[in-house]
């Protein structure tokens, strides 16, 4: 049996709701940004402040940057790969310094063990 609460979802002290109880609008501008894969998103600004609209925007579709020009929307930025502790390695050694480094802690195991 479904409770008889009619105000379900409402809270004490709330009056009808409607433009004129919550007041008037700022008086607006939209701007529309493309991205490189053709979304388009148009953010609204208010036009009381002197606020200009910025250059880029994030797509919210694809998280590209997004331009006003739709014939030349800005480049997605380029993501460097994650990198290996290795990768990182084989950056500043040399194949030969690897087997020089090598050959030295085997020669430092052996020592230990009197082989």
């Amino acid at each position: 049996m479904a409770g008889g609460n009619a105000i379900r979802g409402s809270r004490v002290g709330a009056g009808p709701l409607g433009e004129s109880e919550r007041g008037e609008i700022a008086p607006r501008f939209w701007v529309s940004y493309w991205c490189a894969n053709g979304h388009e998103t148009r953010p609204s600004f208010s036009s009381e402040a002197d606020i200009e609209a910025p250059e880029t925007w994030d797509c919210p579709r694809c998280g590209f940057p997004a331009g006003q020009d739709r014939e030349n929307p800005p480049t997605p930025l380029r993501n460097e790969p994650y990198k290996t502790h290795l990768a990182y390695v084989k950056e500043r050694r040399s194949d030969e310094d690897g087997v020089a480094i090598l050959d030295e802690a085997l020669a430092a195991l052996r020592a230990r063990r009197g082989v």
